[in-house]
């Protein structure tokens, strides 16, 4: 069973990804855009703060409303659907944490 994507994943992700490409710092430089995948429906969407605007790493919060399970008090998405994964966008093709890291591996 697939692993509902909260802020805590996110940064555990983040963890063990550190150093092979596949985090947001690491691969901007590339052209790489933090993303999100719905399984579900296969529709991408880049990272996004609240109010719509571009966020330089996986920010839950720009997500539309049918995808989050749980906010905090202050209306910050703390959970989205377990079919969400996070990712990169890359020449409008979504790309995996191992694949982009995958594409960083080859080109140095």
């Amino acid at each position: 069973m697939a692993q509902t994507l909260t802020l805590n994943t996110l940064a555990a992700d983040n963890r063990f990804f550190s150093g092979t490409g596949g985090v947001s710092q690491e691969n901007q430089h590339c052209g790489f855009l933090p993303g999100f995948l719905d399984q579900d429906t296969g529709v991408v969407y880049l990272s996004r703060w609240a109010d719509g605007r571009l966020a330089p790493f996986h920010a839950l919060d720009g997500l539309p409303d049918h995808l989050v399970l749980a906010r905090g008090s202050t209306g910050r998405v703390m959970a989205v659907k377990a079919s969400v994964i996070a990712g990169f966008v890359r020449g409008g093709c979504f790309y995996t944490r191992e694949q982009a890291a995958c594409c960083l591996d080859r080109t140095h």
